[in-house]
């Protein structure tokens, strides 16, 4: 047996013992071009042998590839192969079982997106990629596992059919080609494992910061994946020694490695292929069936996670899942991990514990104890604990022992006795205060290479807390009840929220219903547009535009009120869907269709989660549609000869993160500075987000 792309030497018969062979006849053999060649072993028969019209048996197994005798090393092949299958799939099936613990949750739209995402997150590593330097070492690593996956699949074949290779069955160009990527993505896979083991050794990153059962995962993996490196070169480079003919120059790097042994006798050769060929299987299912016990259980999941992740098009990437109030439920929102999704459940199997989330995270950044991180570990160690006490089947040989997490401890003295059911995730693996420094500001979930929406989880606990709990911060409190009694966040005065138009002759929605007429568009002002003096001025500045422009716009005055995303954000569903239907029923009664506003957070939730409870409206920002005024010329612009204008542009999340709208902005404007000239775009730094 041999490994990927070389055939195996056969065995050999008294009657067909193996001659030297003289430098003459390994330097001058040509390949023949016949679809099936003889191979060295038949090359190698005796000379009587050769001559003699009736070819003895090896001779008729070297040039027929059907006749195949089967081994004591292929039925030994076949059993550890049957054994390790049997460990894995025993595994993956409790997995799915642990999963099914989750609430059902429908990821089957916009499966043309979703494949597309796949493609570019997942395979093209497109988000790894921010990093240049981790993020190099990262996909050489994954690319390398795919494209040698293809030989390990040629590798187990020949486990069963010794001469078997892939050079049968593909044009030559194409096997050179691929014979070349094995040698190649060995080699480039082995330095990005030396750098991995660099970097946590001595760089020391901040974000892989962990205990030492995560640092000893990490170790043993990367061990593994070189030891499968290795074992691939060296098998190929005794195997170029039995049969040189077999390796061709394409695996430059595994006849390099063959010229120091040489001079081996061929039984020793044997004997270093056949080990190095045993070494690479049984570290491939070892691999295989360490990964059920590990973080790096990713390696499986991570691709699967992304083809399910939450669907970006239209918005709607970012939507809150609803809730029903009507419910006879014991409970609202996820307290444990069957009150999550199996979705939320397969973002703890696939997360990759880099770290990334934790990094981008504001309140993490301020020095908070909130980790994104530690969200989604925990959700699975808590899932791995629970899981086999609620199904009755804990994986093979370990349980759950390897798979850990940052909160273990805290949940192992946290328990108060009584084992998995007298615990939850809330509490004892996730304490209160992580969830309310959450902003919502979605860096975490942009970040992730692998598709995890840490987010979501902590809404879901959030309602818990709130609506079953009534758990939340005493600065809360104020809020819910402002939002109650005068339809704002703050305890404003509801008749002072259209005080800002004073003096504009801005029209009320209610004044152009007398009339009979209808406004070109709807300007939402919003909580903070009519009470925040900052935000005043962008409210009046962009009503002035709209004015400038002809635009026949209008406002609800007095009648709007606040749509109740503060309190969906905190854990308040029903008074967010109280609010929420108010509003709806207001824009309906004026026959609202088209909305602008100079809002981000009304913007998302007028556009984005009003469709879940009936209220589907046009609605853009201001910046997107100042864009199409500009587009139309209808702006008039004006600046003092010699002036030079600078303009901070903000990326914010609920634009960017939420929508995906911030590029366009951003090259909108920059379009139209050929237009202005002493406009000069500046952007905040600290404030632009990674795309």
């Amino acid at each position: 047996m041999s490994p990927s792309g070389s055939r195996v030497p056969s065995n050999t018969s008294p009657a067909c013992a193996p001659p030297r062979r003289s430098s003459r006849s390994i330097g001058t053999r040509k390949r023949r071009s016949s679809k099936w060649r003889t191979t060295a072993s038949s090359a190698t028969c005796s000379r009587s042998c050769r001559r003699s019209r009736k070819p003895c048996a090896r001779r008729r197994r070297a040039t027929d590839p059907g006749a195949h005798r089967m081994t004591a090393q292929n039925v030994l092949f076949l059993v550890v192969l049957a054994v390790a299958a049997g460990i894995f799939s025993l595994n993956v099936q409790r997995l799915v079982r642990y999963l099914r613990l989750g609430l059902p949750e429908d990821r089957t739209d916009h499966p043309w997106w979703r494949l597309s995402n796949v493609l570019k997150i997942g395979i093209a590593q497109t988000k790894i990629l921010r990093e240049p330097i981790a993020g190099v070492m990262h996909a050489t690593i994954f690319w390398g596992f795919i494209v040698l996956t293809a030989g390990t699949i040629e590798i187990f074949i020949q486990g069963v059919w010794g001469g078997f290779s892939y050079e049968r069955v593909l044009w030559h160009p194409f096997y050179a080609l691929y014979a070349l990527s094995q040698d190649a993505f060995a080699v480039f896979v082995l330095a990005a494992v030396a750098f991995a083991f660099y970097r946590r050794l001595v760089l020391h990153p901040k974000r892989l910061e962990g205990d030492r059962i995560e640092h000893l995962d990490a170790y043993i993996i990367l061990g593994l994946i070189a030891g499968l490196m290795v074992t691939l070169l060296f098998a190929n480079a005794f195997l170029s020694i039995l049969q040189p003919e077999a390796v061709g120059p394409e695996k430059f790097i595994s006849r390099a490695l063959a010229a120091p042994f040489h001079n081996l006798a061929p039984r020793s050769a044997l004997g270093g292929q056949r080990a190095f060929w045993w070494a690479h299987v049984l570290l491939v299912l070892i691999f295989l069936n360490y990964l059920p016990y590990s973080k790096h259980l990713h390696v499986v999941s991570s691709l699967i996670n992304v083809y399910f992740s939450n669907t970006s098009c239209l918005g709607s990437g970012a939507v809150m899942r609803p809730m029903n109030l009507e419910a006879e439920s014991e409970t609202f929102g996820a307290a444990d991990v069957e009150q999550l999704t199996w979705k939320n459940l397969l973002d703890g199997y696939s997360c990759t514990e880099c770290g990334r989330c934790t990094a981008a995270c504001p309140a993490n950044i301020t020095g908070k104890v909130l980790s994104p991180r530690k969200i989604v570990v925990n959700t699975r160690q808590r899932l791995m604990e629970k899981g086999p006490a609620v199904t009755g089947s804990s994986l093979a040989f370990f349980g759950s022992d390897l798979v850990h997490g940052e909160g273990r401890d805290a949940a192992e003295s946290l328990g108060n006795g009584g084992g998995p059911l007298a615990r939850r995730l809330l509490d004892n693996y996730i304490t209160e205060e992580e969830l309310w420094q959450c902003t919502s500001c979605r860096a975490c979930v942009q970040e992730c290479p692998v598709s995890i929406d840490q987010l979501d989880i902590i809404n879901q606990m959030r309602r818990n807390l709130v609506l079953s709990e009534s758990r939340f911060p005493a600065e809360i409190q104020p809020a819910f009840e402002s939002l109650e009694r005068n339809g704002a966040p703050w305890a404003f005065d509801a008749a002072d929220r259209a005080r800002w138009a004073e003096g504009l002759n801005i029209p009320t929605m209610a004044e152009l219903s007398e009339r009979r007429e209808r406004p070109d568009v709807l300007f939402w002002v919003g909580c903070m547009g009519s009470f925040d003096d900052r935000a005043k001025k962008i409210t009046v500045a962009f009503a002035r535009i709209l004015q400038a422009c002809g635009i026949r716009f209008a406002i609800l005055g007095q009648e709007e009120h606040c749509h109740g995303d503060p309190a969906r954000r905190m854990g308040n569903e029903y008074l967010y869907q109280v609010l929420a239907r108010n509003t709806i029923e207001t824009l309906n009664r004026y026959a609202v269709t088209s909305i602008v506003t100079s809002c981000p957070h009304c913007f998302h939730q007028l556009g984005n989660e009003f469709p879940q409870l009936g209220g589907n409206y046009e609605v853009m920002h201001h910046s997107t549609y100042i864009e199409r005024l500009l587009d139309k010329d209808l702006v008039p612009l004006q600046t003092e000869e010699g002036q030079r204008l600078t303009v901070a542009y903000h990326d914010s999340c609920y634009l960017g993160r939420y929508n995906d709208i911030m590029t366009m902005m951003s090259d909108g404007v920059k379009a139209k500075e050929s237009n202005v000239p002493v406009l000069d775009i500046a952007e905040v730094v600290a404030a632009r987000l990674a795309r």
